[in-house]
């Protein structure tokens, strides 16, 4: 299966952040040597999914818990995938704002019901007591980067791989930076351009953070769209240094500078989510 042109924002919790018996399956998990690499997991994830739906696609299928998993020195880092409530949201959200005739042929009425229920269950905590506080650890964009996400990282915490057989960008930090830039961020955009969608995106980004654990760490994955970006764009990309001089120049009152920072990163990513539209 061809890789998926989607880039992942993700959450890594120490096992410290779950009750006892999720702790005891993820140290079974990995030591078991389960654990799926980044690289591979979109496209299992994909697989997973549609073989569990099945034909007609008539229930919410339980799915297996997987995970990609993250060890340091000091502790071990889980980034569970959700994968049965991310598919009920997408369910629903497929259905939001579409004529019911249409609604219905892409999501039967049994498979939404499911979803709804299964989104409710989760949201109202009544599953908190068999896996703890529920919250949602990767979200996902096709076709592109959202600008938001570049706000949580700086330029030197990147890390570029481009051998033979394997092409990867990503950014990865300690929740605590993310949530300050974030924060400072929020502050800035409130003070110079008021409730606009950037703010309101940057906000809802912020508020997403605020459900893990402190010692998490943040990682912005370029996934599939590697594949779109030759070797010498991925060597000098430099997004989340553009948003920094953006933010930089708007907190200084210079707007010249924070517009052509803008432009300079919305034309980048806008070229990339016009190659949709190629095939």
């Amino acid at each position: 299966m061809p890789s998926l042109f989607a880039s992942y924002l993700r959450v890594y919790e120490p096992l410290t952040a779950f009750d006892r018996d999720r702790q005891s399956y993820w140290r079974r998990y990995v030591e078991q040597g389960r654990a799926v690499a980044p690289v591979e997991g979109p496209v299992r994830q994909r697989t997973s999914v549609l073989e569990a739906l099945g034909a007609g696609w008539t229930r919410l299928p339980d799915l297996p818990d997987e995970a990609y998993v993250l060890e340091t020195d000091e502790t071990l880092l889980v980034c569970p995938w959700n994968l049965r409530i991310r598919v009920a949201e997408a369910a629903l959200n497929a259905r939001d704002g579409v004529p019911p005739v249409l609604a219905d042929a892409f999501v039967p009425p049994v498979l939404a019901g499911q979803a709804k229920a299964a989104v409710e269950d989760w949201r109202s905590g009544a599953r908190v007591l068999e896996h703890g506080v529920p919250r949602v650890h990767e979200q996902t964009a096709t076709w592109g980067v959202p600008l938001r996400w570049f706000v949580l990282f700086d330029p030197e915490e990147r890390n570029h791989v481009t051998h033979p057989g394997l092409r990867a960008l990503c950014y990865r930090t300690e929740i605590s930076k993310a949530r300050r830039r974030s924060s400072r961020a929020l502050s800035v955009l409130r003070k110079s351009i008021g409730d606009a969608p950037i703010t309101e995106a940057v906000e809802e980004a912020a508020r997403w953070l605020e459900e893990f654990h402190p010692r998490s760490m943040v990682e912005l994955d370029y996934g599939g769209l590697v594949e779109l970006l030759s070797d010498e764009t991925l060597a000098a990309d430099d997004s989340p240094e553009l948003v920094a001089t953006g933010l930089a120049g708007l907190s200084q009152g210079e707007a010249e500078e924070a517009s052509a920072a803008y432009d300079r990163l919305v034309a980048r990513w806008r070229a990339v989510q016009l190659l949709e539209r190629c095939n």
